[in-house]
């Protein structure tokens, strides 16, 4: 996925209701993830990300700052996130705990 023409969210858009379910690309542009929640607000939050698994069921949840995500909007307006994590780092994180 081309991620030039996207729109870069804005330190305002940075809140739970624009951001959980967003689809998480990773360093090799695979999707790497789904946000599950986020903890906090703004660039200091953290954000709860559900990897691996089959259709939502067996996924790991880890957290990651928000400042580690680069949060976009698609051509359709959909919110997206790319991070220089790959997937296996990811899964290789400690499981968050609510």
């Amino acid at each position: 996925m081309d991620h030039t023409n996207h729109v870069r969210l804005n330190a305002a858009e940075l809140t739970p209701e624009v951001l959980e379910g967003a689809t998480i690309y990773g360093a090799d542009d695979h999707k790497v993830g789904k946000l599950d929640h986020v903890h906090g607000a703004g660039a200091g939050g953290t954000a709860i990300i559900d990897v691996g698994g089959f259709l939502g069921i067996g996924a790991k949840p880890v957290a990651v700052p928000l400042a580690d995500l680069q949060f976009m909007r698609d051509e359709d307006g959909d919110v997206h996130a790319v991070t220089t994590w790959t997937k296996d780092q990811l899964k290789a994180m400690p499981e968050h705990k609510d």
